[in-house]
């Protein structure tokens, strides 16, 4: 793997800018890819967008900007997009500074701008030495997050037509699912989600090996048949389905015949439940009635002394005296068969008595 530090000017930066809402943002003479299709949007504020250009002005450092090449021997920005475009579009006459645009200034003002040189590395090598070294740099302190940094390591007709699906707040995902998703589009975690789902969690292995694919349409259209999926056996949303592990669900049950309205009835039940600590976990539950998703509510401290000094230490299954340390609650009546997380229905034994019960 190469790293290199390269000095580009403002003059070079800005030479072929353009802004296109299909194909992207280009410059460095059509080189350099600073916001492929889709990816995020610009968000600098007007006083992030005038700090750029008042430190070009007064020719003060700007932050490292990091660049990665492509296999056809083109750019793509890895961090500084906010940076570039906020140049770009002031050179290109879009915005003013300090009351005047860029056509405003004097001819040894603009070429003080336009010869400010930028401090650029740019890494070349293997996938697998890109990734490592651009999380290098997101530890760093960058703010990048895990997806923007494999876009751009796997860079290509495929991860293009992906954004096109799920990078942008008003893309098809996000209008399908994102009461669905955790995490925001433009950040790139609709996307990772859904590589995750059809990969079953290898994204980078899926991304390599469809890096060269003309489209994502497959993985477009898994993403619809798991959230069709989803709306036709929980036809009722509640806010508690957002970011549930949709995509293991549908592989484990995706097949199964389930019917909805049985469904909808033990959801309801388990919502109403104050001992359900864990909502969202209801969702896996009614697929195969396994406790540990609900995180039912274990007796409080106060309840373990009040029962404890009622069985005067006794365990009220081997009969022997313990101290209270040496005990653990226990629903008389199992929570699954109805039994509340209240002091009538606890009672306690010993630890190895408790452990017997709930292996039976």
């Amino acid at each position: 793997m190469q790293i290199e530090l390269h000095k580009i000017t403002v003059r070079d930066l800005t030479n072929g800018y353009a802004d296109n809402a299909e194909k992207g943002v280009c410059a460095y003479g059509g080189k350099l890819d600073v916001r492929p299709p889709y990816q995020r949007e610009f968000v600098y504020k007007d006083k992030q967008r005038d700090a750029v250009i008042d430190t070009l002005t007064q020719g003060f450092p700007l932050n490292v900007m990091y660049w990665a090449t492509r296999e056809d021997g083109t750019f793509e920005i890895i961090d500084g997009q906010q940076r570039t475009i906020s140049i770009c579009q002031y050179v290109n006459g879009d915005f003013a500074f300090t009351m005047r645009y860029f056509h405003n200034l004097q001819p040894d003002e603009k070429k003080k701008i336009l010869d400010y040189e930028l401090q650029v590395y740019i890494c070349s090598g293997t996938d697998s030495e890109k990734l490592k070294w651009f999380k290098t740099i997101n530890i760093a302190g960058e703010e990048l997050t895990d997806q923007e940094l494999r876009n751009a390591v796997y860079a290509g007709s495929w991860v293009s037509d992906a954004k096109r699906y799920f990078s942008k707040n008003g893309a098809p995902a996000a209008k399908i699912g994102s009461d669905y998703l955790s995490g925001s589009a433009i950040r790139q975690e609709y996307l990772e989600t859904a590589i995750s789902w059809i990969s079953k969690g290898n994204i980078e292995v899926y991304m390599g090996n469809h890096q060269h694919d003309p489209n994502a349409i497959a993985l477009w259209n898994y993403f619809n048949s798991v959230i069709n999926w989803v709306k036709a056996i929980f036809p009722k949303y509640r806010k508690e389905m957002k970011g549930v592990e949709w995509g293991d669900l549908y592989e484990k049950y995706g097949t199964g015949v389930w019917d909805a309205v049985e469904m909808e009835k033990e959801v309801a039940h388990l919502m109403a439940d104050s001992d359900v600590k864990k909502k969202k976990g209801i969702y896996s539950y009614v697929f195969d009635h396994d406790e540990h998703h609900l995180d039912i509510r274990a007796f409080d401290d106060n309840t373990k002394r009040e029962v404890y000094e009622k069985q005067g230490g006794y365990c009220k299954v081997c009969g022997k005296i313990f101290k209270i340390e040496e005990m653990e609650a226990d629903h008389i009546t199992p929570w699954s068969k109805g039994g509340h997380t209240v002091a009538e229905n606890c009672q306690m034994l010993c630890k190895e008595c408790n452990r017997r019960k709930s292996g039976k």
